[in-house]
């Protein structure tokens, strides 16, 4: 679960990196060495340290994270200091629980030699995430010693490739008491090509550490391709692990599609190709962003204007809500009103998705087999997460205006379905959606609550 930022401790560490600035050059140079990370540049008086700290009890609480960011982006703190901002950032984000016996149990499975012929790589790796500290009087070490961690894993990993085990490297690095982000993060670049440019040993590092993971709920998913490579991304086991290849939305009815090549998985739209939208390009691990959904719009529908994509992207969207349904028409309005520019870079929110298509219809098929082919909204957010937004009218539990168990029966099961399918699934009442106001207030909350946990924007 997430939780706040300690924010004093991130204003002690800030202050740290503050004085370190501050003594980087000469005073004429300090307001632009503080300018670059957001920090107030202060008055001319006193010391170095004095005005480094004015500067940093200037900022107000609620930047200290902006500022601690900028700080770790321009490289400008220690590897010590780095840790300890980044550590207090990240208690805040949602994490995977990773335990130390699934740990221990990793580095047991892992062969150091697959890393040696890229060991300066997996050097840079460590030392992105690890304090390997510096030599004191590196001159007198003619020998290729020295008694910082670096040294020493130059010497037991890549001198003499057998003295030290993973279980070794991993117990010097700290990696078994580490934060579980950091941990995680230590297992991405393992099996990234930034670390490991050779996909054979890529995928055999995932296969051998993937059984391991699975059994606490977490997995090595394959998300997309960087550089020809694949990239392999931490994931719970509740999110879905397979990238999307086709999406079928927008539709206010039933499409008529056919397979026009079976063995690629090509749909053609037979007819009524202007009443559906089908989105086949990668999603990559950042999920379906409307950035995306609008740079796939303006290039199919051949538009030049950014302006002219979101504002013709919205309305083809909206159109294909059914007009019997104001409520989810509410939904989708005040999405994108409350978010306003912001929309951008979060999730699209994709109205009236196919999640099953039948070509037979329901007197060929019966009605129960074609209950639940549609979702009203989906949402695909970082990291697989997959979510459903339901608005339920009368006709999810009554027949007619009468209350029908029966109904809300059949609603259940494909909320049950869904569940078991790995779509997190939520419901909103049409009465929620009926006034304005309230109903902003209301799907602000839910919405800031839902990105906040699987971390979006």
């Amino acid at each position: 679960m997430a939780s706040h930022i300690d924010l004093s401790r991130l204003r002690e560490l800030i202050d740290v990196a503050a004085d370190r600035i501050a003594h980087a050059g000469p005073h004429r140079v300090l307001p632009d060495g503080f300018a670059r990370v957001g920090l107030p540049v202060p008055t001319e008086d006193g010391t170095k340290s004095e005005r480094a700290k004015r500067s940093v009890t200037a900022v107000p609480g609620e930047r200290l994270p902006e500022v601690a960011r900028l700080m770790l982006a321009r490289g400008v703190v220690d590897p010590g200091t780095r840790n300890a901002i980044q550590d207090v950032l990240w208690a805040a984000e949602p994490v995977l629980p990773i335990p130390k016996r699934t740990r221990r149990d990793v580095a047991r499975r892992l062969d150091l030699s697959e890393f040696l012929p890229f060991y300066n790589r997996l050097k840079t790796l460590l030392d992105n995430l690890w304090v390997l500290g510096e030599e004191p009087f590196p001159l007198l070490l003619s020998d290729g010693g020295g008694w910082s961690l670096g040294a020493q894993i130059d010497r037991h990993v890549h001198r003499n490739p057998g003295d030290w085990t993973a279980e070794d490297l991993f117990d010097n690095l700290g990696a078994f008491d580490t934060s579980d982000k950091r941990f995680g993060l230590f297992l991405e670049g393992l099996v990234s090509a930034e670390t490991l440019p050779d996909e054979p040993a890529q995928r055999r590092i995932v296969a051998a550490i993937n059984p391991l993971l699975k059994g606490v709920g977490l997995l090595l998913s394959e998300t997309e391709e960087v550089d020809g490579y694949p990239a392999f991304r931490l994931r719970s086991t509740r999110a879905h692990g397979g990238r999307p290849k086709t999406l079928i939305f927008a539709a206010p009815r039933k499409p008529d599609l056919r397979l026009s090549d079976v063995i690629d998985n090509e749909i053609e739209i037979a007819t009524g190709a202007e009443q559906v939208l089908v989105y086949d390009r990668p999603i990559t691990g950042d999920g379906l962003r409307w950035c995306d959904l609008q740079a796939w719009w303006k290039d199919t529908q051949a538009l030049d204007d950014d302006d002219d994509a979101k504002r013709t992207l919205w309305r083809r969207l909206r159109q294909s809500l059914p007009a019997t349904s104001p409520p989810q028409r509410m939904l989708f309005d005040l999405y994108h009103d409350i978010h306003g520019e912001r929309i951008h870079e979060l999730p699209a929110l994709l109205p009236e998705v196919w999640l099953h298509w039948d070509p037979q219809t329901v007197k060929a098929r019966g009605a129960e087999a074609m209950l639940n082919l549609r979702m009203d909204f989906l949402m695909l957010l970082p990291g697989g997460h997959r979510v459903v937004l339901e608005v339920d009218g009368k006709h999810h539990y009554a027949t007619g205006e009468i209350a029908d168990p029966s109904v809300y029966a059949k609603t259940m099961r494909g909320d049950r379905d869904l569940k078991l399918a790995r779509y997190d699934v939520f419901r909103f009442g049409a009465a929620d959606l009926d006034e304005r106001a309230t109903a902003w207030e209301m799907l602000r909350a839910f919405f800031a609550d839902l990105f906040r946990t699987h971390h979006v924007g």
